[in-house]
């Protein structure tokens, strides 16, 4: 299965190349003239610099319209508390980053109660998709890679598995991962509690505990702790929820009704959902297209040095794509890249 891919060259005129890529890798061959088209992409965290471009998003909306579907920009809230954590500010942070062009859909509602369980394969059994991916005729998936402190690196899969399931979905994700306390290390001294955002952990007899249903196995507390008492637990579980995750929003289009244009450009530490991702890790690459989230993602790791990313998280980058691949999906570990002139 070929990816179709232009490097990332300002030398050159990257609308025009963009343009060609979808052309040559038939990007838009999923739209029907009527459909609802969902463009799930990630406006940046507010005052997060790195995430694609607006400009590239609508050149894909006019490319939708001329294919006569009908776009609309969408992504889900988050969970954790920020500028996305509902609807309003959501929409607001959409439209300050440049989202001002189309349609903008928060897929899973004003609190992220528009949701639909769906059965999935792999380490989960069902998961929660936000009801506007659902009811969406096609979907252009548009994502920055880049790194990810729990899963190594975040592009494609990734994009679809948090960004298409609502605050229950990701939550469910994310517990997947286990968290430990070793009270001959703890101290007591509180500070893993005041990190957390939902303040979660308690001090109970000196000692921190946290077995609140609602904490999603961020490292935030684990860093915080001066004694080293805070750790997480088969951290690749989650790499693997997210290819679940993955298979149940897909389960919901019909075949060949999704494609995807990613981008490897400002690849960072961690990534978009926060307002510092950290530090560039390696250059600009390029911008791939494919058919299948596996190859997509496979490609960027082909010409990426994720190993980067592997040791920085003592994760294996492979892992997520694999796994999709292992449930069924078509795709390739190690795919044809067809440079576009």
């Amino acid at each position: 299965m070929t990816v179709h891919f232009v490097p990332w060259d300002t030398s050159k005129d990257l609308l025009k190349s963009t343009g060609k890529l979808y052309d040559s890798a038939g990007t838009f061959d999923c739209v029907e003239k009527g459909d609802l088209v969902a463009i799930k992409l990630h406006v940046g965290e507010l005052g997060n610099p790195y995430y694609v471009q607006p400009f590239f998003v609508h050149q894909i909306v006019q490319k939708v319209k001329e294919a006569g579907g009908k776009p609309f920009l969408t992504d889900t809230n988050t969970y954790y508390l920020v500028k996305r954590h509902n609807a309003w500010d959501h929409h607001e942070t959409a439209v300050i980053n440049g989202f001002n062009f189309a349609p903008f859909i928060v897929a899973d509602g004003l609190r992220s109660e528009n949701e639909r369980k769906v059965k999935t394969k792999g380490i989960l059994d069902e998961i929660e998709v936000a009801g506007a991916i659902v009811e969406a005729d096609a979907m252009i998936v548009v994502s920055h890679d880049k790194g990810h402190a729990l899963t190594g690196f975040g592009g494609a899969i990734k994009n679809i598995a948090m960004g298409c399931c609502t605050s229950a979905g990701k939550l469910r994700q994310h517990r997947t991962v286990g968290l430990e306390i070793d009270e001959s290390l703890c101290t007591g001294c509180g500070l893993c509690r005041e990190v957390c955002e939902l303040g979660l952990p308690e001090i109970l007899g000196e000692k921190a505990v946290n077995v609140s249903p609602k904490c999603m196995r961020c490292p935030v507390c684990m860093e915080a702790c001066p004694t080293g008492a805070i750790t997480l637990a088969d951290k690749e579980n989650l790499s693997k929820a997210l290819a679940s995750a993955t298979y149940g929003v897909l389960s919901t289009f019909k075949k060949e009704k999704v494609s995807y244009v990613s981008f490897a450009k400002d690849i960072t530490q961690f990534c978009d959902c926060l307002p510092g991702p950290g530090r560039k890790v390696m250059g600009d690459i390029g911008v791939f297209a494919s058919d299948s989230a596996v190859s997509a993602d496979a490609a960027f790791l082909k010409m990426a040095d994720y190993h980067v990313f592997n040791e920085a998280y003592e994760v294996d980058c492979m892992t997520q794509v694999k796994e999709l691949k292992d449930l069924g999906f078509d795709g390739e570990l190690d795919p044809e890249i067809k440079m576009i002139a």
